[in-house]
């Protein structure tokens, strides 16, 4: 049950520290509304992300296996990344991004939906044991709300970044556009941008090192794999950069922040939704 606490002490769901459930400011860190109103407790439950990784590495695999029904046993087996693909109708029915959706069908929504599709057993794999590895780290860096913010604004980042470059400069510098794009790699790079943002302001050079070597990898396997969407890359790992420095680590995480992560989570759900609801009249 969704039950408040209206009296007593709670843990600040910042630093963990103990505070009065109707405080205004914890004492210990900063933020604004430690208590969260009184559903601190239940969202503490969900562990120290307040359930985000589970919530992302879910709706991920829950979404890839819809694409592999919706695929009417159209499932492509062959290639490193292309094995047990879902078809591409059923991608661009559940929200694939890139120029052709966006430009050619007016499914602009697209940018945030692809971040939750992939287009392979082992690219699903790939991207969701990244995720495990950088999620905590920037929650512990940022809080759960900022990174869901980050998470978010960098899907749409990396994948509008990628479909304008599919439209009209797809072969430049050696990098491809997105004419057709999913995955959650756009928003795994924000998350590295993120982190690389929190060295560069704190001077922390564990940080920066941190990032600088996922980073490289990123680059290296962009260049190196066929099929990588490197602007989607590109993008998202900017927008994480910049949405780290707007949200300011070294700020306390504040309650509306906590408001923003779950709009933004709603947001991802419906995305995927209205490309399903929309997506049926092409099929």
């Amino acid at each position: 049950m969704l039950r408040r606490q209206r009296t007593g002490s709670v843990l600040c769901t910042s630093c963990g520290v103990l505070v009065g459930v109707n405080d205004g400011t914890c004492y210990n860190c900063g933020r604004r509304n430690p208590g969260l109103f009184g559903f601190a407790p239940l969202l503490r439950s969900f562990g120290g992300d307040l359930g985000f990784m589970p919530f992302a590495i879910g709706t991920c695999v829950v979404v890839y296996v819809l694409t592999l029904v919706a695929s009417q046993g159209n499932i492509g087996m062959g290639g490193l990344f292309g094995f047990f693909s879902p078809s591409q109708r059923a991608l661009f029915l559940f929200g694939a991004s890139g120029s052709v959706p966006v430009f050619g069908a007016g499914r602009w929504w697209t940018v945030l939906s692809a971040a939750w599709l992939h287009g392979g057993i082992l690219h699903i794999l790939f991207n969701m044991m990244a995720l495990r590895q950088l999620a905590p780290g920037t929650v512990d860096l940022y809080g759960a709300g900022r990174t869901v913010i980050i998470y978010t604004a960098s899907a749409i980042g990396g994948f509008l970044l990628s479909s304008v470059a599919g439209a009209y400069f797809p072969g430049f510098l050696f990098l491809r556009g997105g004419q057709f794009t999913v995955g959650a790699s756009a928003s795994i790079a924000g998350l590295i941008g993120a982190i690389l943002y929190y060295g560069h302001r704190s001077g922390s050079s564990v940080a920066r090192g941190y990032a600088m070597q996922y980073a490289m990898s990123l680059v290296f396997i962009g260049f190196l794999m066929p099929g990588v969407d490197n602007y989607a890359h590109a993008g998202g790992f900017g927008a994480g950069y910049l949405t780290g420095r707007i949200l300011d680590p070294l700020k306390p995480e504040r309650g509306d922040h906590i408001v923003i992560a779950i709009g933004c989570l709603a947001a991802s759900i419906l995305s995927i939704v209205a490309s399903v609801l929309h997506g049926l009249q092409f099929l």
